[in-house]
């Protein structure tokens, strides 16, 4: 995309940030990358309050946090979890990890497009008003985590 398309979109999503009663697109009909977005800041968020009465240092917090939410332990979590998708999850796992989109260095590619499958289930669930079966797999996944991802930070 070039420069000036991105800043008319830019300018044209602003705009309609003030326009007052829109409804979210239907989870079922929104890109993966989207969904995986919106799953970010639900998994992230989750994971930061549930380590919050552990510590009262923002650095161990944030680092925690940071490690818990990576691209290799949310893939780990998501393996963990492939067993257990209803149907309608599995299909939005299968698009979230066929999605197609820049992988980090800190990942492997299949470890990104699992964690991207990840982050547009917990999208998808979380728009989808599906508070209750989100929960629940962010909970499996937090377990997942704890037990099978190495959490020693170095620096």
């Amino acid at each position: 995309m070039k420069f000036e398309q991105y800043q008319k979109l830019k300018a044209l999503a602003i705009s309609r940030c003030a326009d007052e009663g829109k409804e979210y697109p239907d989870p079922k009909g929104m890109n993966p990358i989207v969904l995986a977005y919106i799953g970010d800041i639900v998994f992230s968020t989750y994971v930061r309050l549930r380590i919050l009465p552990n510590s009262s240092q923002v650095r161990v917090l944030h680092d925690l946090s940071a490690k818990m939410v990576s691209a290799v332990c949310q893939a780990k979590a998501m393996r963990a979890l492939a067993g257990e998708l209803m149907e309608e999850e599995t299909g939005v796992y299968h698009r979230g990890r066929n999605a197609k989109s820049m992988v980090p260095k800190s990942a492997s590619v299949q470890e990104y497009r699992e964690a991207t499958a990840f982050e547009a289930l917990i999208g998808y669930l979380f728009l989808s008003d599906m508070q209750d079966r989100c929960e629940e797999l962010m909970e499996k996944a937090f377990q997942t985590i704890i037990t099978h991802c190495e959490l020693r930070i170095t620096h």
